[in-house]
């Protein structure tokens, strides 16, 4: 019960600021993010609510949040890996 009471405050005092900082947040996250997911438009809510979910999940359960982190990050390098090894074994003449 005391992490669902902490993770509703986290998520609240994320999105509350998410919210009330949003064109410096969006102007970050343009550096940051591919053509395809830049934040012009009326997407403030959307991304502050992401960012509040991420935030909140992160301080309650940090380790999770870290373990699902390497897990992609494993899966999506063995993806490239076997995307290149794909590649060469393909003629496309």
């Amino acid at each position: 019960m005391a992490q669902v009471v902490i993770w509703l405050i986290a998520f609240a005092a994320i999105l509350a600021l998410a919210l009330k900082r949003w064109p410096s947040l969006s102007a970050s996250l343009d550096c940051l993010l591919p053509r395809a997911m830049k934040t012009d438009g009326d997407n403030a809510v959307v991304w502050s609510l992401a960012l509040a979910v991420l935030g909140a999940t992160t301080i309650v359960r940090p380790v999770d949040v870290l373990l699902t982190a390497i897990v992609l990050g494993v899966l999506a390098l063995v993806a490239v890996k076997l995307g290149g090894w794909a590649m060469d074994k393909v003629d496309l003449h």
